[in-house]
């Protein structure tokens, strides 16, 4: 069965309401700072694309041919490539940002696919990312462990528990800012 995340109008339909809903400015925050080359990892349908600095140098990247074809829509001058976080098909310290928006709790292998964005990092580069959360409360986070193996299947693959965060610190990356607003988090980190 594929999820929502695979369909790509249904995904964009929702991303709109969301970001109606206050993620607009999340998603903005996530772009607009992104300088040199710059990898869109897990582009999805796009939505990033548009927001990024006219100055950007751009590669969007995703597993899913049908996401990158209405990606190439909303950005046709930007390369793709399909493949996914935990092996992404580029040299070493090619970029000077990844931005990463609600990607991560659908790799398959977060610690692997963070390594990845590491190694492909330049010294001084920066991660991006916006990201949904463990809750920090108890009942909601319990919450979230239970609806977790029927919103993954429905979702696409979508993990609602996972403490991004942490993984992140635990790739080696250094969490210099950070915003949280439910479980919501955007956040830039470097290697450190």
């Amino acid at each position: 069965m594929r999820g929502i995340e695979q369909i790509p109008w249904a995904y964009d339909a929702m991303c709109a309401l969301c970001e109606r809903g206050g993620l607009g400015r999340w998603r903005r925050w996530l772009a607009s700072y992104a300088r040199g080359h710059t990898l869109d990892l897990g582009c999805g349908t796009g939505r990033n694309l548009p927001l990024l600095p006219p100055e950007a140098r751009v590669i969007a990247i995703d597993p899913s041919p049908d996401a990158v074809g209405r990606a190439r829509l909303r950005a046709p001058r930007v390369p793709f490539v399909i493949a996914r976080a935990e092996a992404l098909p580029f040299r070493d310290a090619s970029f000077d940002t990844v931005v990463s928006g609600l990607v991560f709790c659908s790799v398959g292998d977060p610690a692997r696919g963070l390594a990845e964005v590491r190694r492909v990092l330049r010294p001084g580069g920066e991660l991006r990312m916006l990201e949904h959360v463990r809750a920090t409360s108890r009942w909601h986070a319990r919450f979230q462990d239970w609806i977790q193996p029927v919103w993954t299947r429905v979702a696409g693959g979508c993990h609602p528990n996972r403490e991004t965060e942490t993984t992140v610190a635990r790739a080696g990356f250094v969490i210099d800012e950070r915003r949280a607003q439910g479980t919501m988090r955007r956040f830039r980190a470097r290697p450190g």
